[in-house]
């Protein structure tokens, strides 16, 4: 009980190679939050975390008795939880709209990151999807000449779930054209230079740049 005690409240199991579980590391050092980051293995989990979580995956954000296990409302929890820096608009609407972006990237993007990191697929069919997702970022490139972050002025969620695809992009092994996507290019410089996301990469993360 005494080690228990005197653990931080707050405990993250994140998985190092996982740009889910680092989306979540981004928001924390965002917020400067005290937490104790576990690195492991979903099957690595502490038999009382895994009981409580349904499903046994990373990440896993235990907070107290609370116990979350999907990224996405974990970042809206931090953010909720510890207001400032906001990382999510003040009004309805455009609150609404970044959760939107938020869907879309992982509808549109995540999905094809995925199944690449997974080696799902014969080498044509990952080949395919290197290509759409190569495409759709270039399609995108000229919003990020428009505002210096994903469609805003501040930096917010929808930049955490775009941050660790970009930074991943050599091990999707996807190469994006200079002449077409200098924006793009520009906003992944923002990104990276941030200090909460070059506090929040993991050894592995580190190396992928290196």
């Amino acid at each position: 009980m005494g080690v228990v005690a005197k653990r931080s409240s707050m405990t993250f199991y994140s998985d190092g190679s996982d740009h889910y579980s680092h989306r979540v590391r981004i928001v924390l050092c965002e917020k400067g939050v005290a937490v104790d980051i576990v690195e492991c293995k979903a099957s690595e989990l502490p038999e009382d975390v895994a009981a409580q979580n349904p499903y046994n995956t990373l990440p896993t954000l235990l907070d107290r008795d609370l116990v979350l296990y999907e990224p996405n409302v974990m970042m809206e929890y931090l953010d909720e939880r510890f207001p400032h820096p906001p990382l999510l608009p003040v009004y309805p609407v455009a609150r609404a709209e970044s959760r939107l972006y938020m869907h879309r990237i992982q509808r549109d993007w995540c999905v094809l990151v995925d199944r690449i990191l997974a080696d799902e697929g014969t080498e044509a069919e990952l080949d395919q999807a290197r290509k759409e997702l190569s495409d759709s970022l270039v399609a995108v490139s000229p919003i990020f000449a428009e505002k210096p972050f994903f469609m805003s002025d501040e930096f917010t969620l929808v930049d955490c779930c775009l941050a660790p695809i970009l930074w991943r992009l050599p091990q999707l092994e996807i190469e994006l054209p200079d002449a077409q996507t200098k924006p793009l290019q520009e906003y992944m410089q923002r990104l990276f230079e941030r200090e909460s996301f070059q506090a929040s990469l993991s050894e592995y993360e580190r190396e992928l740049r290196d």
